[in-house]
């Protein structure tokens, strides 16, 4: 493995038995990277840790093969950052190793982090959770995509993995309004994938059960339920529960997609915390309208018609023909606040 984009200052060997170290698998392009630096020498030195390995992402890879490279230099923790991209593809590459994931979020999203309740604009915080917090052993997300030539290619996920209008979103969402206004680019790709979208004919089968056809807007698979601007999405996702929380999107009209953001943002994210507010959806019987249905099982496959966008962790993936879902349970360790 090419090792041209790293830093070893300390000249070790390559064996991971030869001692306890921290690696940085950062995305060069972000802001803050001095800062970055700074901080994560401070804290390194001040937990006993030699100087940091330091590790570029490219274009070409977002972070897996970093990752892979830290635990062959002898990392014992892998900070993953920079965005949701950098955090999902350091995490693929620390899958089934039991080398620790930390998080300094520098992203738009910052999906996981939030689902994790990281700090998301304290750096020194960030860096001193992902150095010195608890291990948190959660499931990965794995999405084997199908292409329309019969290829098919595997990523790992963790927060949500979707096919539809989700991924039509992420793609029409401009990287200069992210950089300007951060998630709330997102209303904008949303509000124009809207305008273009129909619905999507489906097959899918839940992992054990039977095959069901079903006209969509859009279906995700989820580890974890939480995304930017209150939205709790799959209220039930737990991220070590050895499933995928799915969730069926089915709006006919812009009436339909009001009562799913109705469900998502008050429902979901308001009455279900409570006591009164569950007791409140027990008694007038909750939503019914099937605009959104959810299931839950170890994995889900889809197929559709015709080609369809699809999104990993809110990154786009190009078009398939069929999906593969499941989760890999207690797959990744992760650094959260003690």
């Amino acid at each position: 493995m090419s090792v041209a984009a790293s830093e070893d200052p300390a000249g070790a060997p390559l064996e991971r038995a030869r001692e306890q170290r921290v690696a940085v698998v950062y995305n060069p392009t972000k802001n803050g990277v001095d800062k970055l630096r700074t901080a994560v020498a401070a804290a390194a030195e001040a937990a006993g840790y030699p100087e940091p390995l330091w590790l570029e992402t490219t274009a070409d890879d977002p972070g897996k093969g970093m990752a892979l490279e830290a635990v062959e230099r002898g990392a014992s923790v892998v900070i993953a950052a920079g965005g949701d991209g950098t955090v999902r593809a350091t995490a693929g590459g620390l899958r089934g190793t039991g080398v620790a994931l930390g998080i300094v979020p520098a992203g738009t999203g910052n999906l996981l982090a939030r689902n994790l309740a990281l700090p998301l604009s304290d750096l020194d915080q960030a860096v001193a959770i992902a150095l010195s917090g608890a291990d948190r052993t959660i499931d990965v997300g794995v999405a084997e995509l199908t292409r329309a030539d019969g290829r098919s290619e595997e990523h790992e996920f963790l927060v949500m993995a979707g096919l539809g209008i989700d991924a039509a979103m992420f793609a029409n969402t401009s990287d200069a309004l992210k950089q300007r206004v951060g998630w709330l680019a997102y209303v904008d790709g949303g509000m124009r994938s809207l305008v273009k979208s129909k619905r999507v004919r489906i097959g899918y089968t839940v992992t054990g059960r039977s095959t069901h056809t079903a006209h969509v807007s859009t279906i995700l698979a989820g580890n974890c339920g939480a995304l930017p601007g209150n939205i709790e999405l799959m209220p039930d996702a737990k991220l070590d529960d050895g499933e995928l929380d799915i969730a069926i999107l089915q709006p006919r009209n812009i009436f339909g997609w009001l009562l799913i953001w109705r469900k998502v943002t008050w429902e979901n994210r308001v009455l279900r915390r409570s006591a009164f507010g569950r007791d409140l959806i027990r008694f007038t019987g909750g939503d019914k309208s099937g605009m959104l249905t959810y299931l839950r099982g170890p994995g889900v496959s889809v197929t559709v018609d015709e080609e369809e966008p699809v999104e990993l962790d809110g990154d786009e993936f190009g078009r398939v023909t069929g999906i593969h879902m499941w989760a890999d349970p207690g797959a990744l360790v992760v650094r959260v606040a003690r």
